[in-house]
């Protein structure tokens, strides 16, 4: 479920109607038309209906000389349909949340007879804890204050959320609700996500039992200074968020709703810890695979998602959002509907020009845009974005294993020796400043004594981060794949040329300059064309490869 909504954000960012927690999908319109029509060049032109089905109809009349309804003219086209509509309709079939005159046709697979509402999870709610006051409503659920009267958690707080099985009128909205206790059981243990303790059932609810967080949301916070924070204390912030989205990418669980609103802090505390909650919307996915139902929240949904192809590039998006909100206060997308969100989403570019951002770093920048960049190839990746010179400073920041260097490193291995070298060349063009992601991970492999890897230490590395959700998203599945390459081992120097990622590289400013440097490695002549001479005497040392 996990469609819970926060506050909106009030007048210390631009004010907007509540942002539905969006899964949508388009809608395809059918026309019927009739064989005996006629076809016309004027617009909105629309035929008279059967004549003998209307007895009044002027068609009928024998001195009439009308032969068909008149033609209507309309000064201007009709406006394109909303996508806040297309929103709307399917946030309904997801999770049969209609008014009876709204209820839409429904489709085979989700018809609502004999749904099967048993969810295993124990039925002795009642006499582990006692509910208190409720502390927060979502659109399917509800959080209330609980404390428990025996067992583990006895004289205890914690927080629970209710989910009624009255709302649960789709086979979709009962597997979000068993995919998200799922995936909580399964992630907790890491000190920036909310831990999870139990899950209960009577015939009436679920209840998810979790850690209690005293601190309230991020977003109170965010208002609480007016809307901005310091770049040290936006660092904070962003190096506990990136921390457990890293934490989560690994192990293939995208969570797709990351808005200010699903992070709480644990306790009033300055320096308190910063919690994610609410996996209602998350799914697991494959390092080759793409999603492609449209979830989360608007303002922060990402441009592939709303293009119905997206993986865990679209979290970084959303934690782009939340940076720029973080460091200027105010939102990178807005308009006053939610039409206008998706069209801002899609073509506008955030602005950079007013203030404080001519004020702050030039690192703070280039985090933001390389967050904020349309295209996710070119996107940072959470382990990526911990390593970026802004945050790479920062005491608690630790930069942990990156699934999209097993992705490049299998691609690479597949590739023709041609493109080995290309890459070789790029990565010999990078400084060690713009290296230091890549010997984070080439360390986080294990390299034997002499500086060498194999592809089992792929496969090693990995099995010490593994949980239950890696298993159910099928990650194992891929490293099995990607470890049982026929390849030989490895030193720094080809990993770089393996590891680096060119649509990434083509995102800095300094694109341009690594390509030239690149090029001439290969053109030794002066005379600008690549001799065959010349590009074998670079491909030579990389036809060995198997």
């Amino acid at each position: 479920m996990g469609l819970c909504h926060g506050k909106s954000i009030d007048h210390h960012l631009p004010t907007q109607s509540q942002n539905p927690a969006i899964p949508i999908e388009k809608d395809s319109t059918t026309s019927n038309s009739h064989p005996a029509d006629k076809t016309s060049d004027i617009p909105f032109y629309s035929p008279s209906p059967l004549r003998s089905f209307f007895k009044n109809s002027p068609a009928n009349s024998a001195n009439s000389s009308v032969t068909s309804t008149p033609l209507r003219f309309f000064k201007r086209p009709f406006p394109p349909p909303s996508p806040a509509k297309h929103i709307k309709s399917l946030l309904a079939r997801r999770h049969g949340s209609v008014k009876p005159n709204e209820a839409s046709i429904p489709e085979g697979h989700e018809v609502v007879i004999g749904l099967d509402k048993n969810f295993g999870y124990s039925n002795h709610f009642v006499a582990h804890y006692e509910l208190g006051e409720e502390v927060g409503r979502g659109h399917f659920g509800y959080t209330c204050l609980a404390k428990g009267k025996k067992g583990n958690f006895k004289a205890h707080d914690v927080a629970v959320k209710v989910i009624p099985k009255s709302k649960m009128s789709t086979a979709i909205a009962i597997e979000d609700v068993r995919r998200e206790v799922k995936i909580l059981r399964a992630l907790t243990g890491h000190k920036n996500l909310v831990q999870f303790y139990d899950s209960y059932e009577d015939d009436d609810n679920v209840y998810i039992v979790m850690e209690l967080c005293k601190g309230g949301e991020l977003l109170d916070r965010i208002l609480s200074r007016g809307g901005k924070y310091s770049e040290e204390d936006a660092k904070e912030v962003m190096v506990q968020i990136l921390s457990v989205v890293a934490f989560c990418h690994l192990q293939g669980v995208v969570h797709r709703d990351l808005k200010p609103e699903n992070f709480l802090y644990l306790s009033k505390d300055a320096k308190s810890p910063l919690k994610a909650i609410d996996f209602g919307l998350s799914d697991y996915v494959k390092p080759d695979e793409r999603l492609n139902d449209i979830v989360g929240s608007a303002y922060y949904v990402a441009p592939e998602v709303l293009h119905r192809s997206y993986g865990t590039e679209a979290d970084m998006w959303s934690i782009g959002v939340i940076a720029y909100i973080l460091l200027c206060g105010s939102r990178p997308f807005w308009s006053r509907t939610e039409s206008g969100i998706f069209r801002a989403v899609l073509k506008a570019d955030p602005s950079f020009d007013e203030g404080p951002w001519p004020n702050l770093s030039p690192d703070a920048l280039d985090f933001v845009k390389r967050l904020l960049n349309k295209d996710y190839r070119k996107r940072l990746t959470a382990a990526q974005a911990l390593s970026h010179p802004w945050l790479a400073g920062h005491p608690d920041t630790k930069v942990p294993l990156d699934m999209i260097v097993y992705r490049q490193v299998k691609a690479y291995i597949c590739s023709s020796s041609l493109r080995r070298s290309a890459l070789g060349a790029l990565a010999r063009t990078l400084s060690v400043s713009q290296l230091a992601y890549v010997r984070e991970q080439f360390n986080l492999l294990g390299p034997n004594k002499s500086g060498y890897i194999t592809m089992q230490n792929f496969k090693t590395a990995l099995t010490k981060n593994v949980t239950e959700a890696m298993k159910d998203s099928r990650v194992t599945e891929y490293i099995n794949v990607v470890s049982s390459l026929q390849h030989r081992k490895m030193d720094f120097e080809e990993f770089c040329a393996s590891a680096i990622s060119v649509h990434q590289l083509v995102g800095i400013q300094t694109w341009e300059e690594h390509a030239r440097s690149a090029y001439e490695l290969f053109e030794k002549d002066g005379n600008r064309p690549i001799r065959i001479e010349e590009l074998a005497s670079v491909c030579i040392p990389f036809t060995s490869f198997p």
